[in-house]
């Protein structure tokens, strides 16, 4: 019993909704944007969603991938006997007399990530979502610990901006918040004054790493079974974050070795943290990151889910180009990963037992103008120009390959005009049109700090946005839901579902630009109708142009990096000579 009064000297947490791993890989999504009401929808699919496992000493079994990476580093010049990570429930355990320092790592502790904003908006008066609840709960708990006055509470994780940015620090009785990655010796010395009792900065931005071979992996569980694969992109998209960061692609045996340790502690899913899984084994080479390295791909990921004791892995972030220019790899990838994906989706996959493949990819906009102006180099190898025509073929490749991704949309640029979200309408009716599928995610456009676009101002509230917006956001979830409302009596009990809660609150809530794309929504009438009345705009059919006429379009000097195999070659194709390795890195078109 004293060694729990006096308690460990360094406490690492995280939100309980941030730490669960075992309810399904897309509750956290949900709980991220869901207000705290609708808590109750995930309370009825996953009952169990709050019971987590425990260690014999009471510590985490699990705990996010951040929190981990921040263990191994804190591990480089403090001893294990002296920390601890544990879920937010259990902070008053390990906290005592000794604790100088309680490390919180949170994703959005404020609910203003891209999509948290909106839908807490479109499903009600409440802005907070699920998750930012729960973050408060351990905010709080941490507060009211009797010993508070001893120890320091450093904040960590891609929600950190959303506290300074704000002024949080008293609400949520933080001491400082850190932006960056806990292996610069920058945080460790952060550590070392906190626990020397020495005053701290509030705010501490951690360099970082700049080769791989700086980079930690943690040799514990993590929350999902995430393994860092990649950092940074190098498409320098404007509105970005992550892409700040240098684009690194990590060293295969520490992979997997990360994957091992996962698998040592039980967790029998894997899924590798990347911004676009297609750069790796393609960084500072001779080719252009921008076209895969296929046997690099291959190697890796076969040897990911060869591994004894991997069961499930899920995909995580891309970039559609790659679909495009070398569809062969998309193929052997799907062979390779998809009896081991735990999504199944019956109504749209022909795999045997209905599994499908759904990495995150960012589709943003469907306007050729607005993509030229926070996106410039996201169809590489191809010209932004050709946008919609990259997506409408990407897509082919994926979906032919049951491959059926998330991907995101930004509504309410700033400089958005009517033109350009009809252009956006116009592509998501195309894909319609052309009986393709992803899940469309739009959100209104978040200023992230940091980015090129941090002074940028957009759509800030849904109530702002006009009426094609929120046909487009409407649209796009009509879309989504097409798989769930297969059978005969779905689409007319969603159909008066939506109407009744339209009545009830949402026309309230979202103003008068949201009736009519509501209606459209629950499908209340024939979009055709609505079209002609003037209430929606039908999409416009658009000129995609083939894969042989993109391939054509990539310029000529880089034209022989595409591999022979996949046909569609442009005439006088010649395969780029042959050169060793890591003698120069490509720099993206536009950057």
């Amino acid at each position: 019993m004293e060694a729990v009064q006096r308690g460990k000297k360094i406490v690492l947490t995280a939100p309980l909704t941030e730490t669960i791993d075992h309810a399904g890989y897309f509750i956290q999504m949900s709980m991220a944007s869901l207000p705290i009401w609708l808590e109750r929808v995930i309370n009825s699919r996953y009952p169990n969603w709050r019971d987590v496992e425990l260690n014999e000493d009471g510590s985490a079994k699990y705990m996010p991938a951040g929190v981990r990476l921040l263990e191994a580093s804190l591990l480089r010049e403090f001893s294990q006997d002296d920390m601890v990570a544990c879920y937010p429930d259990d902070v008053d355990k390990f906290i005592g007399t000794d604790t100088r320092v309680v490390a919180v790592s949170t994703h959005n502790p404020l609910g203003v990530t891209f999509a948290a904003g909106v839908y807490t908006s479109i499903f009600g008066s409440s802005k907070v979502p699920i998750n930012s609840h729960y973050a408060r709960l351990m905010f709080d708990r941490i507060k009211a610990n009797s010993h508070r006055a001893g120890f320091k509470v450093i904040v960590g994780g891609s929600g950190g901006w959303q506290i300074t940015q704000t002024n949080s620090f008293e609400a949520l009785s933080v001491d400082c918040v850190v932006e960056g990655r806990s292996e610069s010796q920058d945080v460790l010395e952060l550590f070392h004054k906190a626990m020397r009792g020495e005053e701290i900065p509030r705010q501490m931005e951690a360099i970082h790493p700049k080769t791989r071979e700086d980079i930690l992996f943690p040799d514990k569980r993590t929350t999902f079974g995430v393994v860092e694969m990649t950092t940074g992109c190098g498409r320098r998209c404007q509105f970005c974050l992550p892409d700040l960061n240098p684009q690194i692609d990590l060293p295969k045996d520490k992979i997997l070795g990360a994957v091992r340790a996962n698998v040592r502690e039980g967790n029998k899913q894997i899924s590798l943290a990347t911004e676009d899984m297609f750069i790796w084994g393609q960084v500072h080479t001779d080719t252009p990151f921008y076209f895969p390295n296929r046997e690099k791909l291959m190697d890796l990921y076969s040897s990911i889910v060869d591994t004894p004791g991997v069961e499930q892995h899920v995909l995580s972030h891309a970039t559609i180009a790659p679909a495009v220019v070398d569809p062969l790899l998309i193929e052997q990838l799907t062979n390779k990963l998809i009896d081991k994906s735990p999504i199944h989706v019956p109504v749209l996959s022909t795999h045997p037992r209905k599994k499908v493949l759904s990495p995150l990819i960012g589709l943003e906009t469907g306007s050729v103008r607005m993509a030229k102006a926070i996106m410039p180099s996201k169809a590489v190898p191809f010209s932004i120009e050709d946008w919609p025509s990259v997506v409408v073929r990407g897509l082919e490749v994926l979906n032919k390959n049951n491959w059926f991704p998330a991907m995101t949309l930004m509504v309410g640029n700033p400089g958005e005009t009517d033109e350009d979200t009809k252009a956006t309408i116009d592509l998501i009716y195309e894909v319609e049109r052309r009986g393709l599928f992803a899940f469309f995610i739009p959100s209104i456009f978040t200023p992230l700090h940091d980015t090129r676009m941090e002074n940028q101002q957009g759509v800030t509230k849904t109530e702002n946005m006009t009426q094609l917006q929120w046909q487009l956001m409407m649209k796009c979830w009509k879309m989504n839901l097409r798989p769930g409302n297969y059978s005969w009596w779905a689409p007319a009990v969603w159909r008066v579902g939506a109407i009744i809660l339209w009545m009830w609150k949402l026309r309230k809530v979202n103003g008068p630009n949201f009736t009519w794309p509501l209606l459209m929504f629950s499908s209340a009438l024939p979009e055709k109708v609505m079209g002609w009345l003037g209430k929606i705009h039908v999409g416009r059919p658009l000129r995609i142009k083939t894969r042989k006429e993109l391939l054509e379009t990539i310029r000529p000097s880089q034209q022989g990096f595409l591999r022979e195999d996949n046909g569609d070659l442009p005439d006088g194709w010649a395969p780029a000579p042959a050169k060793h390795e890591n003698e120069a890195a490509f720099k993206v078109v536009g950057s």
